[in-house]
């Protein structure tokens, strides 16, 4: 089993009900609603990240990467060839 490590956030009176609200609706407690909608706002949030970070040890490897030569990836290749419905 997963150790969960606590947090503590302090809302108002207002938040701490309307997410209590929240939770009954999803017939979930109050933790593990909060719980889940704050790590799927986490994940949301790094997934929009826009600057990405490449350590200077792997910068080469990168590098050598992106110069390579193309890499055939089929299904890619038939999406790319495929002519949209919109366009039909």
């Amino acid at each position: 089993m997963t150790h969960l490590a606590p947090v503590s956030v302090r809302v108002s009176q207002h938040e701490r009900e309307l997410l209590e609200e929240a939770a009954a609706q999803s017939k979930t407690n109050l933790s593990d609603f909060i719980r889940r909608k704050a790590v799927e706002a986490a994940e949301i949030e790094v997934l929009e990240r826009r600057v990405v970070t490449i350590p200077a040890a792997r910068w080469k490897k990168f590098e050598a990467w992106v110069n390579g030569p193309p890499k055939d990836v089929p299904p890619l290749r038939e999406l790319a060839e495929t002519h949209p419905a919109w366009r039909s």
